[in-house]
């Protein structure tokens, strides 16, 4: 169906009449005038009074269709499809990722290759977020400081860009746990409380921020979010030094009793990843999360028609402008 956005602009119609019969036309203006003694010698120029009567009267016409396009322009002519509805399932998800200088240690193996902690999680977290079809999908990352990259939205695209461009110490080097779910409290408290949830993930301790993660959690809890935490990091890697090959545990500082807690608080699970065939099954189980129900949602695809009647009034003032150059 065709629908003006600015229809009320039609207003504005009759307003060369008001200012053609409502203001005060200007003075004359006086100029000498030269007397002729012979008068028959222009008889015929009044003979031409008829054709320059009709002229002006078509002239007026194109006019005022100008106008009438132009007005017609303003008033924002589109053309709107048949609704679509938008699949919805009603889940509020906000991802908020570790981007401390730990998150560099290379413990993880992805397609046969040893990679970094932050590069298996953007495979794995990526494909997950690609899966949210009908979710609404927030990202936070997270180091000394927390920000939100990304506020919540169908465009999963997008949040799986952002998530792939994120670097190692772009928030720091730092770990501000507490201060991350704090703004993630902040972003999903006006939602629908049956559907505010985050998933947590990081590999370390709580070692900046404002905030004590369990004072954040408790605030989580009492908004009724639900938080889902990842801890993330092998349990052994094998070191070359100068004595030989030695094992070390790359998680120490993983504070897991603090996560445990947070996901206890807020009715969440915690998880542990300690590989990628590991972070790959917790992100298929929270792939199971109950959808809750909401009101069906719709989008009506529109095209916008006021560049033509827009480039109608452009040709016709042209048209206008040509003629009374020719017949100046």
């Amino acid at each position: 169906m065709l629908e003006f956005e600015w229809i009320w602009l039609f207003l504005v119609l009759p307003l060369p009449l008001i200012i053609r019969y409502g203001l005060k036309p200007a003075a004359p203006v006086r100029t000498a005038a030269i007397r002729v003694p012979f008068l028959e010698d222009f008889s015929s120029l009044t003979r031409n009074a008829p054709i320059t009567t009709k002229y002006q009267r078509w002239q007026l016409v194109v006019a005022a269709l100008a106008w009438l396009c132009l007005v017609i322009a303003a008033a924002r002519p589109q053309w709107l499809d048949e609704p679509i509805a938008l699949p919805v399932s009603g889940r509020d998800l906000m991802l908020a990722v570790d981007l401390s200088g730990s998150m560099e240690i290379g413990d993880f193996q992805l397609q046969n290759r040893m990679v970094d902690r932050l590069t298996a999680t953007k495979a794995v977290a990526g494909d997950f977020i690609e899966r949210r079809v009908g979710d609404r999908v927030g990202l936070i990352l997270f180091g000394e400081q927390a920000y939100l990259q990304t506020p919540l939205t169908f465009d999963r695209t997008t949040v799986r860009a952002l998530l792939l461009e994120s670097a190692i110490g772009l928030a720091g080097q730092k770990t501000a746990i507490g201060d991350a779910i704090g703004l993630a409290v902040k972003r999903l408290r006006d939602q629908p409380v049956q559907s505010r949830i985050v998933i947590l993930l990081t590999d370390g301790a709580n070692t900046a921020g404002a905030v004590e993660p369990l004072k954040a959690a408790e605030l989580a809890a009492q908004a009724g979010l639900k938080i889902y935490t990842i801890g993330i990091g092998a349990d052994e890697v094998l070191v070359q030094d100068l004595f030989g090959t030695r094992r070390v545990n790359p998680s120490v500082d993983l504070d897991e009793k603090t996560l445990t807690a947070i996901a206890e608080k807020t009715n969440g699970r915690y998880f542990r990843a300690r590989d990628t065939q590991a972070l790959e099954e917790i992100y298929a189980e929270l792939d199971k999360l109950e959808p809750i129900e909401k009101e069906n949602q719709y989008f009506r695809p529109s095209t916008a028609l006021f560049y033509y009647p827009l480039a109608l009034a452009l040709l016709l003032a042209m048209f206008l402008w040509i003629v009374r150059i020719k017949y100046r």
